[in-house]
């Protein structure tokens, strides 16, 4: 038996469950040995905090990139979340073409946009340096928003119809990925979830949940950590999503039952994760 070993890269948000404080404790959960590679670290996430600090770790980037490398350490996938400047994505870059080889997996989530809008940090120099980092990737998790800014294609809000989808799909195979995972796909007022695509098999499948109405910090993180971490154990790719969807609602639906709840604090998550145990 061998040990999974997997390497996430995101952010550190000592308050607020996202990014690293989310990525680490679900991988770990499912039996994956997780190192981490910090961006940044925060005191809190930036959706509904004022005040929260922010330290920069571009620096050390290479540094313990370089190490690891001298120590022959490899890694059965990694994992690029949130990044917050071009030149992070070309850190990430780098790092991807230090570790990558033949037998693991790169997943990119193309963290940047949502409800139609570019996050207010980024610009299109940033779309076209993520789009780089795309192409370096073996699987993509972008939501509607994302691909349509990757692709070019404009954006529909849901419900949305398949031959939309389908055409997003083809347009974001053109990165020269080899699975797609396309969030926030809904096509009707009641359910939403996402399409899978494996571009080897050339099949695209469907899957969705009941919606919640709200928006929930931290989600896009538990998604694709779920994700990976079910791939990298060879689960196929609509299982995997098949997880990620139930796991991420499930913890919504659990936290929804606090009378204490604070959204900017994030999901529950931690109530769930003997599912995945």
């Amino acid at each position: 038996m061998k040990q999974i070993k997997g390497l996430a890269i995101n952010d550190i948000s000592c308050v607020g469950r996202c990014s690293l404080t989310v990525a680490l404790p679900i991988i770990s959960s499912m039996g994956i040995e997780c190192s981490i590679l910090p961006t940044a670290i925060l005191s809190t996430h930036t959706g509904g905090f004022s005040g929260y600090t922010f330290l920069d770790l571009d620096k050390e980037f290479s540094p313990i990139t370089n190490h690891w490398k001298s120590l022959n350490r490899d890694f059965d996938f990694i994992y690029s979340g949130f990044l917050c400047s071009k030149e992070q994505v070309d850190l990430v870059i780098n790092t991807i073409d230090l570790f990558k080889n033949d037998n693991n997996i790169v997943l990119v989530d193309p963290a940047m946009a949502d409800n139609g809008r570019l996050y207010s940090l980024f610009n299109m120099e940033f779309v076209d340096k993520m789009k780089e980092l795309c192409k370096k990737a073996d699987v993509i998790v972008p939501n509607i928003t994302e691909a349509c800014l990757l692709t070019g294609m404009t954006y529909i809000d849901g419900p949305q119809k398949k031959e939309y989808i389908t055409e997003l799909i083809y347009h974001l195979s053109k990165f020269g990925v080899k699975k797609i995972v396309l969030t926030g796909v809904s096509f009707n007022d009641d359910e939403i979830g996402v399409a899978t695509y494996d571009v080897l098999s050339d099949e695209l499948r469907y899957y969705a949940r009941e919606k919640i109405s709200g928006y929930y910090h931290g989600t896009g993180d538990i998604f694709a950590s779920v994700l990976i971490g079910a791939l990298a154990k060879g689960m196929d790719l609509l299982d995997s999503a098949k997880l990620a969807v139930d796991f991420t609602v499930d913890s919504i639906l659990e936290t929804l039952k606090l009378d204490d709840y604070d959204e900017r604090y994030g999901v529950c998550f931690e109530k769930v994760l003997s599912k995945l145990v």
